[in-house]
């Protein structure tokens, strides 16, 4: 496929280097000369150097030719209308990223269709989404649904009173065919396991499950976590991501918001009105828990930075924060972060490759979850007529090791998948992959 991106920046960067290796004809548009530099020093790419808004510059990218045009500069006017023009002289398909929540309200989003741009995305409104779900899901580290809400996948740590807990798969299920459960996944330290057999959970291990959503509640217990409704909470930064979640919750939960810059509190103080905005550092112990940071259900930190999310986050974990959520957009600290005891941290680099990989894959996939922490992946694929998956049983197919089938849903009903199970036309199907068998899944079922 070819795929222009338009900007250079942390997230074109991040979406370069991903896609370039998935064997993808990859061109970057920017008019900054050392930030095409970079990209060309650690991705298989094209650089395009000028403005990405002009004809002349996008006529140089070829995007004509393009299959997928992604625009994810830093300027959301420069998005918006080099996906158009690119759209408009003959690019299959046009993404642009935004930041205004108002183009995304109903009505508004066909205008942009009209213009030609097929999917409009926001970064900061998918984070925010993904922090207010996982707040819902207490006893989890990440937690997405499939299918609309029919099947979970529910990621968690293990605590030394789990029932999983150095036991093997076989001892934990000595009959798959009989669990409302299917262990897909299990990260252990740098290294993820596609579990069988003789494979054991560990207490410090992170473990990936899928399950029909009304086994979630029995499915979270496995961690060995008491669930709990979160009362109170404080939020550090008052970035896009703290106001749109402060936003969405402030009628139900007592929000505290810690903003450092005076001038941008007392602007929050009159945009959120039933939040508590506190116009101090985050940094300074003292101040925090003057505020009650130890008295709180939940604590996150969204700042700009990644080290004052990290270390606050650590902070409200030693005082006995039940919940804690950092923003690291930093990919080097993550695995940092979660080493200290940080409930879940999120980027939003990985939020946005979720939301666009999709776009870049032949077969019919509804869904990407690409994983904090581990560079697996969660693909939703709808199974075509004929397509080899259903030409035997799973254990027949020769799906490649480094993959899993985690479950279907057929029509209402959810299938948890196990070796005799016969996947057939229209299914939609739950597949955990590592990198190395991603491009080999998706022929499967196309």
């Amino acid at each position: 496929m070819k795929i222009v991106i338009v900007g250079a920046g942390e997230v074109g960067s991040h979406l370069a280097r991903m896609l370039s290796g998935s064997g993808h004809d990859i061109t970057v548009v920017d008019s900054d000369a050392k930030q095409l530099e970079a990209i060309s020093e650690v991705s298989d790419v094209v650089t395009i150097e000028g403005d990405p808004a002009t004809f002349a510059t996008l006529k140089r990218a070829s995007v004509r030719k393009a299959d997928l045009v992604i625009a994810v500069h830093q300027e959301e006017n420069i998005n918006i209308l080099s996906a158009m023009l690119a759209k408009q002289t003959g690019a299959k398909k046009a993404i642009a990223r935004i930041d205004n929540n108002e183009y995304l309200e109903p009505g508004n989003r066909e205008v942009f269709l009209g213009m030609g741009i097929d999917y409009l995305f926001y970064p900061e409104k998918t984070a925010a989404e993904e922090v207010i779900n996982l707040l819902g899901h207490t006893a989890t580290t990440d937690y997405m649904d499939f299918s609309g809400g029919r099947m979970s996948l529910v990621v968690f740590r293990p605590s030394a009173e789990s029932p999983l807990v150095a036991r093997s798969m076989l001892e934990i299920a000595p009959d798959p065919a009989q669990l409302n459960y299917r262990i897909v996944a299990i990260a252990r330290g740098e290294e993820t396991i596609i579990p069988h057999g003789d494979d054991k959970v560990y207490v410090g291990d992170t473990v990936y499950v899928v399950s029909p959503a009304e086994f979630v509640h029995e499915v979270q217990g496995l961690s060995g976590r008491k669930a709990f409704d979160i009362r109170s909470m404080m939020i550090l930064g008052g970035s896009r991501i703290g106001v749109q979640i402060a936003s969405a919750l402030q009628e139900h939960i007592d929000i505290k918001l810690v903003e450092y810059k005076s001038d941008e509190a007392y602007r929050l103080a009159e945009l959120l009105d039933k939040t508590l905005i506190i116009n101090a550092d985050g940094r300074n112990i003292d101040a925090m828990m003057e505020e009650g940071i130890n008295r709180m259900d939940a604590f996150v930190a969204v700042t700009s930075r990644a080290e004052t999310n990290i270390l606050t986050a650590m902070l409200a974990k030693k005082l006995g924060v039940k919940k804690v959520i950092a923003e690291v957009e930093n990919l080097n600290y993550i695995a940092l972060a979660e080493s200290i005891g940080i409930d879940t941290v999120i980027n939003k680099k990985l939020l946005t490759a979720s939301n666009i990989y999709r776009f870049t894959m032949t077969t019919d996939v509804q869904a990407v979850k690409i994983l904090t922490g581990t560079s697996a992946e969660v693909l939703e694929f709808i199974v075509k007529p004929g397509s080899p998956a259903t030409h035997a049983p799973i254990r027949d197919l020769g799906f490649p090791a480094q993959a899993t089938i985690g479950g279907i849903v057929r029509g209402g009903r959810v299938v948890m998948a196990v070796g005799d199970t016969q996947i057939v036309a229209y299914d939609r199907v739950v597949v955990f992959t590592k990198p190395e068998a991603k491009a080999h899944v998706g022929k499967f079922f196309n």
